[in-house]
């Protein structure tokens, strides 16, 4: 049976609590630049456009988190396009791996973004955020939580939630795994980046997900290069 048949279970080196700050601030730099250049960030832009057009309450200031947010480079991008069209957003970024959040606090273009170190599930907010948002955090979860996920997401956001991941490819697969062995200096961007590939999603495989969370009304869509856009919205 082919590897790209079934979704892989194994760890990433980035999902260990041994690696040391160094190694995770070279990680989450090359995966920027991935981010980037393959045109990651371009797709949780589109997610954010897609949910802002869907407020049509009005308020006077959004709030958008995204859990799993690494060195908050996804937040960044999000602020910068906020701030040049006039929108009024309060950010939260929320990791469990205290070396990301000391990542993302040293950050200057990080100002103002409220980081949370803490198991996305165990945080209670004092206002619902607009949206919630992940990008390359739902391949590190198992079927099961991967459903407690998303209707932990459903119950948190007051408008909708939308995710950026991978669709497990072949051609995804052994590019990334040339192209990180050829210009990469992290060993554990050497090693998740096609791991990360081989525990990505089959759209059926998201879409079963999706109805056993009782989630029925979504968009699921492919996106260059490899990845998947999924948008919930609440129905008004």
């Amino acid at each position: 049976m082919s590897k790209f048949s079934n979704r892989s279970y194994q760890k990433e080196l980035l999902d260990r609590d041994d690696i040391p700050f160094e190694d995770i601030k070279q990680n989450m730099k090359e995966l920027n630049f991935i981010n980037t250049w393959l045109g990651g960030h371009a797709i949780t832009l589109n997610g954010v456009q897609q949910l802002i057009d869907a407020n049509r309450v009005g308020d006077p200031q959004l709030i958008i988190c995204e859990i799993g947010c690494g060195g908050g480079d996804n937040l960044t991008v999000i602020k910068q396009w906020c701030t040049k069209n006039n929108i009024n957003t309060h950010f939260i970024g929320i990791d469990i791996n205290p070396h990301c959040i000391a990542f993302a606090n040293e950050k200057k273009e990080n100002n103002g973004i409220e980081f949370i170190c803490s198991d996305y599930s165990k945080v209670n907010f004092e206002n619902k955020p607009h949206f919630i948002f992940s990008s390359l955090f739902c391949h590190h979860f198992n079927d099961e939580d991967l459903k407690k996920q998303f209707e932990w997401m459903k119950q948190n956001a007051s408008i909708g939630f939308f995710v950026n991941d991978l669709q497990r490819n072949p051609l995804a697969y052994y590019s990334i795994k040339l192209l990180t062995q050829l210009f990469s200096k992290s060993y554990l961007v050497k090693n998740d980046a096609p791991l990360s590939v081989l525990r990505g999603f089959h759209k059926e495989e998201l879409n079963s997900i999706l109805h056993q969370s009782n989630i029925q009304s979504f968009s699921l869509k492919w996106k260059w290069a490899f990845r998947w856009l999924l948008i919930y919205k609440h129905e008004q």
